[in-house]
């Protein structure tokens, strides 16, 4: 690696740390004068609420690391154009390919950390960020659905709930099905009411009743009050929200296995989360190269001007990934289409813009 790849990586580098270090203290500021209210009508704790900061310092880094990796860039490289330093690289024999290597290397680096992040790190984070959220600031809001549930459990079992208290842990008019594998019913079971009552999956039944098939007949069996076991997790009745962004890579694989098993209706939020993680190091390269392109070009009106269309471009970006991300998760537009789709419009405008660049 020559002085000037050292030089241009590390003025990468450093200036996505500053820009970094500069911008999420001030989020942090213009959300605790937002949130400060709430949090003391609701009585957060002091420990929560620095929890709460560590993790909304990651969760708010990793959603704005595009826009924060494509204007330091921007900032850097538009102060070494400005300073001719560009000129004198090009001048020397260089060419734009091999001025734009440590450009890559840095993506590579950038990338490469985010990616770890977005799968192990993140998740841990969103967690706590968003159950802080619902439980200080967005108290008495529902983070999930929670009147007329059906889910299917596997291929033989089904439930519905007509309501559901996640905090109390209880349910209304519960039912339960169990088919044979020539789809006959087997057993069903229904309740006035059902409460986890045990972490080993022990359920309360009040005014209990199973109706079980033998042959055209049927056995009846009736209780007020029955404790049993069931095979699912009071989870399972219906996840947050924002279950998807919680897991890791590992345990996100597997739930949207399990979903798909059950036959989710909101499959498609999940998957794209998982396709959005796994489209970051692209999202790195591209953002890096169309960056590159167009402030290394000296222009009259100095860095303003190319600022200013960095984010114009970074606000364009986003409408593009959230247009295709609502499209994905509310129609049956392919999640994996809705993660392309704006990365092959930036690819194609990188590349025309490198092309103009070079000239």
């Amino acid at each position: 690696m020559s002085i000037i790849d050292k030089y241009i990586l590390k003025r990468y580098l450093v200036t996505f740390a500053v820009m970094l270090l500069l911008f999420v203290p001030i989020g942090i500021m213009a959300n605790l004068a937002e949130q400060i209210g709430k949090m003391i009508d609701n009585d957060a704790p002091t420990n929560e609420i620095i929890i709460y900061y560590i993790n909304f310092t990651i969760y708010i880094g990793s959603l704005l690391f595009p826009i924060f990796l494509f204007l330091s860039i921007i900032f850097f490289t538009s102060k070494l154009a400005s300073n001719t330093e560009i000129v004198a690289i090009l001048s020397s024999g260089v060419s734009y390919g091999r001025f734009l290597r440590p450009y890559l290397i840095g993506a590579t680096i950038i990338a490469g950390t985010m990616l770890v992040m977005a799968m192990f790190i993140v998740p841990n984070a969103s967690k706590g960020y968003n159950e802080f959220k619902y439980k200080y600031l967005k108290k008495g809001k529902k983070d999930r659905i929670t009147s007329n549930i059906f889910n299917q459990l596997n291929e033989n079992d089904f439930l519905y709930v007509s309501s559901f208290d996640p905090a109390r842990k209880n349910a209304n008019k519960f039912t339960f099905e169990r088919f044979n594998d020539d789809n006959t019913l087997d057993f069903k079971i229904s309740a006035n009411s059902i409460r986890w009552i045990d972490k080993d999956s022990i359920y309360r039944l009040v005014k209990y009743t199973k109706r079980k098939m033998v042959g055209d007949s049927a056995i009846l069996e009736t209780k007020n009050r029955l404790d049993t076991l069931f095979a699912f997790k009071i989870e399972d009745l219906t996840p947050v929200s924002y279950i998807a962004e919680t897991k890791n890579l590992f345990e996100l694989n597997k739930f949207i296995k399990d979903q798909r098993r059950k036959g989710a209706s909101n499959i498609n939020s999940y998957v794209l989360v998982k396709y959005k993680r796994w489209a970051l190091p692209l999202t790195a390269f591209i953002l890096t190269i169309i960056a590159v392109a167009v402030s290394s070009v000296k222009r009259r009106g100095g860095m303003g001007i190319n600022l200013a269309f960095g984010i114009g471009v970074a606000f364009i970006y986003i409408f593009f990934d959230k247009v295709f991300g609502t499209l994905a998760q509310q129609t049956g537009f392919s999640p994996l289409m809705a993660v392309i789709i704006p990365n092959i419009v930036f690819g194609i405008l990188a590349f025309y813009l490198l092309q103009h660049a070079k000239r």
